[in-house]
């Protein structure tokens, strides 16, 4: 199965410092909708993974959730593609649960539901725990540098707490762009 594990704030929509709160505030960033159908269109599952301690903190509620992702699901559909599911941990940091990353709890929900490994699967995002969480998971670890990673922009190499294996690319669609070049390399060394 081929499956990438996508972050959401910062990753597919515009980070906001004081949360995305509602479907109004839901913007995707330029490109990434567009680059998931790509992936759709290769035969990829793309799931997300987000952090949504904004439910636990009060800032807003599981209807106000729900409508940010059928706005999502809606404005992929529309270019043709397609999220097979949203994995989201809804705890404030200071509830100390599995889920919220950088613990690996939803990769390895995910991995669950899927009932695969995910040793050397894909994921991206925008934070240093997205990373962290996807390692920890055994997923191959890509950095965007949209969102939080804005702050990673011209520092090579990456800070000592990222994986030592995180590869980095500047937006949702670089890091398609990249996988799909991949996938067609290995799909030619596999003819000759």
């Amino acid at each position: 199965m081929k499956l990438v594990i996508l972050d959401r704030n910062g990753t597919l929509n515009v980070h906001r410092e004081d949360f995305v709160k509602s479907d109004i505030e839901w913007t995707p960033l330029p490109g990434a909708l567009e680059a998931v159908a790509r992936l759709n269109h290769a035969g990829w599952h793309v799931v997300v993974a987000s952090n949504q301690s904004g439910l636990g903190r009060g800032l807003f509620d599981m209807a106000s959730l729900n409508a940010m992702h059928a706005k999502m699901h809606k404005m992929l559909a529309a270019v043709g593609g397609k999220v097979d599911a949203v994995f989201y941990c809804p705890h404030s940091p200071d509830e100390d649960c599995d889920c919220r990353k950088p613990k690996p709890g939803l990769f390895l929900q995910i991995g669950d539901r899927y009932g695969i490994d995910l040793k050397g699967i894909p994921t991206c995002g925008d934070s240093l725990r997205d990373m962290q969480a996807g390692a920890a998971a055994g997923c191959e670890p890509h950095l965007l540098l949209t969102g939080m990673g804005a702050a990673c922009i011209g520092v090579d190499p990456l800070p000592s707490e990222y994986p030592a294996n995180t590869v980095v690319h500047n937006d949702l669609p670089a890091f398609v762009e990249f996988l799909l070049a991949r996938e067609a390399r290995a799909a030619l060394q596999v003819t000759v």
